[in-house]
């Protein structure tokens, strides 16, 4: 940075997103609901992307409490029409998109030798399939405009091997996501657009909180635990400074990059 940089905006100054236009996929709950608050708070506009219609105009309501300006927009986002429309959505309602945030995901349970043909593929359209298709409707208005944010949530399940559950479809979904982000950010990185990732650990979301209310989840919480150094799960709270960050203009030299969250799982 040149002193002349260095003198014109304070550190805080840079992470604030004001200005800028995010959309989240995913963002009706969990670690999207969360995502779309911290990027709101910072300053951004928010579209809130969901198949539910109704989580999305909640959280959109929750962000318009606060004085952000929210839109909602309704997408499987398996759907590369669907991907488009909401791009026009958003687009047409701001005329830009500077911040994607490709969160939507679903997690199975299953051992191998018992996972179907079905159930893979689903695993893997939405985890992997559909971040592609997000990320390539992103680059196609992002890369006109010389600049751009795209954060793709991956998992520590892209680098480790979970223990005790097996699912093998999660975690070779999230390890694409990790490597599909290196390979966007090192072809657009000349062009203006930086793609990163955050990799959460076990996360307490409402999903993950039904889970564990389970005898089978119960029987697992020990075993996370033990295996986590800080001794707790993530809060959905805990990931929102890195989506800003990676959102905003601190982090412009930053691209290709997987942010893992864990609590020091992946440190053994």
């Amino acid at each position: 940075m040149s002193d002349t940089l260095l003198e014109a905006k304070s550190i805080l100054e840079r992470f604030r997103l004001d200005g800028r236009v995010a959309l989240v996929t995913g963002g009706g709950q969990g670690i999207g609901r969360a995502f779309a608050h911290a990027l709101g708070e910072a300053g951004a506009a928010v579209a809130v992307v969901d198949r539910s219609e109704e989580h999305a105009h909640q959280v959109a309501g929750e962000l318009s409490a606060k004085g952000v300006d929210a839109l909602v927009v309704v997408a499987d986002v398996t759907q590369p029409d669907q991907v488009d429309e909401m791009i026009r959505a958003v687009t047409g309602r701001w005329g830009r998109l500077t911040i994607a945030a490709n969160n939507a995901g679903i997690g199975l349970w299953a051992d191998a030798e018992r996972t179907t043909d079905a159930e893979w593929d689903a695993v893997l359209d939405l985890n992997l399939r559909a971040v592609f298709l997000c990320a390539r409707a992103e680059g196609r208005v992002m890369l006109p405009a010389g600049y751009g944010k795209i954060i793709n949530t991956a998992s520590m399940s892209g680098r480790i091997v979970n223990r005790p559950q097996n699912q093998v479809a999660y975690n070779a979904s999230k390890a694409g996501v990790i490597q599909l982000t290196r390979s966007l950010a090192a072809e657009w990185a000349a062009r203006g657009v930086r793609v990163n990732s955050i990799s959460p650990g076990y996360t307490r979301t409402l999903l993950v909180e039904k889970l564990l209310a389970t005898p089978e989840g119960r029987n697992v919480l020990p075993r996370w635990l033990d295996l986590i150094p800080m001794g707790r799960m993530c809060a959905v709270t805990d990931l929102q400074g890195a989506v800003v960050y990676l959102a905003c203009e601190a982090s412009d030299m930053m691209t290709g990059h997987d942010l893992v969250i864990d609590g020091g799982y992946c440190a053994w």
